[in-house]
């Protein structure tokens, strides 16, 4: 096992300061929140209560400052506060009329501190919602707010990934990915758009070989690498995970891509020849037949030799939070020895209390700002002495007095 990463049972229970955090976050006009902000300190953050008050809320916002559509994977459109009608007579409704926004302030230590921020943009009713994303006051994309905050989540959605459809497991697999590359991001959005494009020319009859030869090319080349890049994450983590072991409590997991291309699938003059042969097939399907959008991510549980899909629902998520650990200490080793965030949605209510006890050591093993959410401040105990907990009343967060 690597001297970095601490064996299972003996994590220190410590933290001093996490190197990645973030110092404010502002919420306007979003989903529950007409206007609010918290400023936590650099510790995990614990926020307790009631169902419907807004936690996951937050937790979408933080999501929402990496690329993709946040951990609910909403509608931009949709994540807009619903304001009641006299939202205009209420003195704390003075932002009814705005558009959504999350901002925040990060610190990296070394490093510095950053404004980020992103929203929605005005646009015509019959036109598709946008999103603007800022970095100190200046437009950004998505990938580079990526690379300087680097975050991972597990919601109670998430548990039925092994049972569901390929494409939720390979966005699971594609956000640990630029976790550690925040570059994927973009051959994954330049993919999409050529072959968008190549998709439109089949359907409307437009058979310009040339014009199709390019957009083919530029789809194997993105293709084959966001399919190395893929590959190249399930190596190290099948590496991390090995070296971890099954001692701990929670279990070894080996991971592999399946895709129709099986060896050619990251060879870009492989992957051309393909979507060239395809074409007949794709225009009277009217989808793209191979490519990387189409693999799979498996799973096995190493110790029980068995498919996670086939494991009991406790042992599924056990394997789940396994993964998103062994990616966290990736990320912690790559990145000069700052772990990601960890947005962790009702992480402890169907954990038993070993599995609690070893979750929270790891997360402050790692020094993550993780931010947790629960209804029951009990189920947290263990983290009372460093960590901050807050509950909220209103749109408002208020710090919980330690118990």
């Amino acid at each position: 096992m690597d001297d970095a990463t601490p064996r299972p049972g003996d994590l220190f229970a410590a933290v001093s300061g996490c190197a990645l955090a973030v110092n404010h976050i502002s919420l306007t006009n979003f989903r529950s929140y007409a206007r609010g902000e918290l400023s936590p300190g650099a510790c995990p953050i614990v926020l307790a209560g009631a169902n419907g008050t807004g936690k996951t809320n937050l937790l979408e916002a933080l999501s929402l400052l990496s690329p993709g559509r946040g951990l609910r994977g909403a509608k931009l459109s949709h994540i807009q506060r619903k304001a009641p009608a006299d939202a205009r007579l209420l003195r704390d409704e003075v932002f009814a009329d705005g558009l959504w926004a999350v901002s925040a302030v990060i610190a990296r230590n070394p490093g510095g501190a950053w404004d980020i921020g992103t929203g929605l943009l005005p646009s015509p009713p019959t036109a598709p919602a946008r999103r603007t994303i800022h970095l100190n006051g200046a437009a950004a994309e998505s990938a580079d707010l990526a690379a300087l905050l680097p975050m991972l989540w597990l919601t109670p959605a998430m548990d039925r990934l092994f049972l569901e459809g390929a494409s939720e497991r390979r966005r699971f697999l594609d956000r640990l990915v630029f976790a550690l590359d925040p570059a994927h991001a973009k051959r994954a959005a330049r993919y999409e758009r050529a072959m968008h494009e190549r998709l439109r020319l089949l359907r409307e009859g437009v058979r310009d070989r040339s014009w199709l030869d390019g957009l083919e090319e530029s789809m194997a080349q993105e293709g084959s690498a966001l399919t190395a890049a893929r590959l190249d994450l399930i190596g190290r983590l099948n590496g991390e995970l090995q070296a971890r072991g099954a001692q701990g409590a929670f279990p070894c997991a080996h991971l592999t891509l399946q895709d129709a291309l099986a060896d050619g699938a990251s060879d870009a003059s492989c992957l051309q020849n393909a979507f060239a042969a395809s074409r007949e097939r794709d225009s009277e399907s009217g989808r793209t037949s191979v490519g990387p959008h189409v693999a799979d991510l498996e799973v096995r549980h190493t110790l029980k030799r068995a498919d996670a899909r086939d494991c009991s629902t406790g042992e599924q998520k056990a394997l789940l939070i396994s993964i998103v650990l062994a990616n966290a200490w990736l990320q912690k080793k790559r990145h000069d020895g700052i772990a990601p965030l960890l947005l962790l949605d009702e992480i402890a209510a169907h954990l038993d209390h070993d599995r609690r006890a070893a979750l929270f050591e790891e997360i402050l093993a790692l020094g993550s700002q993780a931010w947790l959410t629960g209804t029951d401040r009990g189920l947290f105990a263990p983290l009372e002495s460093c960590a901050e907990f807050f509950t909220i009343e209103e749109g408002r967060f208020v710090p919980m007095e330690q118990a």
